[in-house]
């Protein structure tokens, strides 16, 4: 198991203490003494480590591109099928919402900032970027080998990114009784049924 310093864990409780904060205030209610009270930590301390709570939350946004990049990078560069890896990129959001929807509670106060703070617009724009050349890379890899049909590679990705992004919302809404499971599945068939080549 991989040893993380005293500095590391620190940083991780404070960050954590801020995705709960957000998600139950929302950014713009939220202050350091809510951050300080769920951390456990004092106010030094966590001035100590991040100068304002604008900075923690930038740093949130690092935090989550380092611990998730990691796996969808692994995602894509596996020697499976690009139908495989697009399967596997679906299953992988749906892995987050399952296992801790506040992340995904957390982007949408991310994506609000945003349209109002060049930071985070500037920050958020740079991971959007990112997955969706992952997304095209997958797409493109298809294409060229003649699994998927010759279509343009960055229509496909912006479309599977969006429905990718639709997984949040059920982290707000239950859609009417709609499974995110169920609506994964549907739609990633979909998706696929769209891309694939027909023999």
């Amino acid at each position: 198991m991989t040893q993380i310093s005293n500095e590391e864990f620190r940083k991780r409780q404070i960050l954590d203490a801020a995705l709960e904060v957000v998600v139950e205030k929302g950014y713009a209610d939220c202050r350091m003494d809510d951050i300080v009270k769920v951390s456990g930590l004092s106010k030094g301390a966590i001035y100590w480590y991040y100068k304002s709570k604008k900075e923690i939350f930038l740093s949130l946004i690092n935090h989550w591109v380092n611990k998730f990049g990691v796996t969808l990078n692994h995602i894509v560069e596996e020697d499976h099928s690009a139908s495989d890896q697009l399967h596997e990129l679906f299953a992988f959001f749906l892995n987050i919402f399952e296992k801790n929807p506040d992340v995904l509670k957390a982007e949408l106060e991310f994506w609000a900032l945003a349209s109002r703070d060049s930071d985070f617009r500037n920050k958020t724009q740079v991971v959007y970027h990112e997955l969706l050349e992952l997304i095209e890379a997958t797409v493109a890899k298809g294409v060229e080998n003649g699994e998927f049909k010759n279509l343009d590679v960055k229509v496909a990705a912006l479309s599977i990114m969006v429905n990718i992004e639709g997984i949040i919302w059920f982290a707000l809404f239950d859609a009417d009784g709609v499974q995110a499971r169920h609506y994964i599945e549907t739609i990633s068939d979909f998706i696929l049924a769209g891309l694939t080549k027909k023999l």
